[in-house]
């Protein structure tokens, strides 16, 4: 990462747990950086401010008693608006939830990065129930990148990456269910790591079982430690896996992956980029396959079709987002795409979902051939840089648009087939706008891709933070 002066968060932690700096200090600095920020980004769309005080007074407290608060001790964090956070409203980006009173637990996810010191500070913006690749509601209005503030930072873990890539807080959560963390981290310069299925407990339910918990940072070993923090098993999610046998901080310094086979893909076999992303992104991954000692090679990778697959699958998710009763008497009050989605879905018959599964099913085959061939995928994290933050999904591909899903077609691959996918900067456009290089590995295996994003991050340094912020 370029060198900034600004601290990681592993960085603020080692200053809070030694008592160079207190829990309370740092808080009331991204308190500040909220304060002047936030309008311009509608990032941030919950604000507990006495709630963080007292967590932070309580790091502080832990310290001064010569115990240790954890390893993200005193590290403030936003909370996506689809995950509960005890003391704060979850409101789902809807109209439908919003004004509900706060929820009284925490999500396993959040419970485990408060136990290991953190404090949660607000709620970070997201579309309504997660659907879309950019970040706009009836409820909270629109989210901006702090890149370009005209520009979306994607969806649907917008308000966390609008907020960690401007500075006001050092990491937000996320969750992919499509490239809910991998999308924001590629459009404003930040990592996005999704797990393998089941690695971060999410007792659900879940129709598609596609999504998985995460976080945005700006440093790969941040993200690194946040997995170690926030893995192993719990009875609630009978998908979760056992407790990893390596740390995931120390192998994404130190595993060796040299030998390893790789394959660079600028389309998957079914999508399209133009000539400066092959450009930036290929060079980036034939860059750091150099790097990384990595045998590259460019062969012609085939799919069924994973944007067809995974639309045809979601649907069974945002029912499940509803309480009964509810529709369809409050279509009026659901964004536009939310609504379309119901009524497409809502007379879906078995022989059509069965259907929707043997296509899946296919795709799982063809990821597992891909596997048995490399042991890593390189290809872009979107087709195009962000687009307007109010949308629709549209930009061009040398002179032909393309819109919706096919603005973002990469990442749903590895949530279908439950794959460890990560992405980082790959570089800018000619416009200066961040675009990603995503690294996917085989399933179970996130020390690899931490490790290639270590390295890429140790060969090719990039802006931590959008220039908007004043902290590059």
């Amino acid at each position: 990462m370029a060198d900034t002066g600004e601290p990681t968060v592993r960085d603020i932690a080692a200053q809070v747990r030694s008592g160079e700096r207190s829990a309370k200090e740092v808080l009331e600095l991204h308190l500040e950086r909220i304060e002047q920020g936030n309008e311009a980004l509608n990032a941030i769309v919950h604000l507990d401010v006495e709630g963080a005080r007292a967590v932070a007074e309580a790091v502080d407290a832990t310290v001064a008693g010569g115990e240790d608060p954890g390893p993200f001790a005193g590290v403030p964090f936003g909370v996506k608006d689809l995950e509960d956070c005890a003391g704060m409203p979850t409101s789902q980006g809807s109209l439908l939830f919003l004004g509900r009173p706060p929820v009284e637990e925490d999500s396993i996810h959040v419970a485990r990065l408060r136990a290991a010191g953190a404090v949660p500070v607000g709620k970070t913006a997201a579309p309504e129930f997660g659907t879309l690749n950019f970040t706009k509601t009836k409820a909270f209005g629109v989210t901006r990148n702090p890149w370009d503030l005209s520009r979306t930072p994607g969806g649907s873990s917008g308000g966390s990456a609008a907020a960690v890539a401007a500075g006001l807080l050092p990491m937000g959560t996320a969750g992919d269910g499509g490239g809910s963390t991998r999308i924001p981290a590629g459009f404003s310069g930040l990592v996005g790591m999704k797990p393998s299925m089941g690695r971060i407990p999410s007792p659900g339910p879940h129709g598609s079982q596609t999504s998985v918990y995460g976080i945005l940072t700006t440093d790969v070993l941040d993200s690194a430690r946040h997995l170690d923090v926030a893995s192993g098993p719990h009875d609630f999610d009978r998908l979760s896996l056992p407790a990893p046998v390596v740390s995931y901080e120390h192998a994404a310094e130190n595993l060796e992956v040299a030998g390893l086979k790789a394959r660079w893909s600028p389309d998957l076999g079914f999508a399209t980029i133009g000539a400066e992303m092959d450009d930036v992104v290929g060079g980036a991954a034939r860059e750091l396959a150099a790097a990384a000692g990595l045998e590259l090679d460019a062969e012609p990778v085939v799919l069924t079709d994973p944007v067809r697959t995974w639309l045809s699958s979601g649907g069974l998710d945002m029912w499940l987002d509803l309480e009964d009763g509810m529709w369809p008497d409050v279509a009026d009050d659901l964004t536009l795409f939310s609504r379309l989605s119901l009524e497409a879905t809502e007379g879906q018959t078995l022989p059509k979902l069965a259907r929707t599964i043997k296509r899946r099913h296919q795709l799982s085959l063809d990821c597992a051939a891909l596997f048995e061939q490399v042991d890593v995928v390189l290809c872009p994290t979107t087709a195009v840089p962000a687009f307007a933050a109010e949308g629709p999904p549209r930009g061009e591909v040398d002179g032909v648009e393309v819109d919706g899903a096919m603005v973002t077609p990469f990442t749903m691959l590895a949530n279908l087939c439950w794959n460890p996918a990560i992405s980082v900067p790959a570089g800018l456009t000619s416009e200066g706008l961040p675009i990603g290089l995503q690294i996917i590995v085989r399933r179970h295996a996130d020390e690899v891709a931490l490790r290639l994003a270590r390295i890429w991050e140790q060969t090719r340094p990039w802006p931590r933070f959008a220039p908007s912020s004043g902290l590059t």
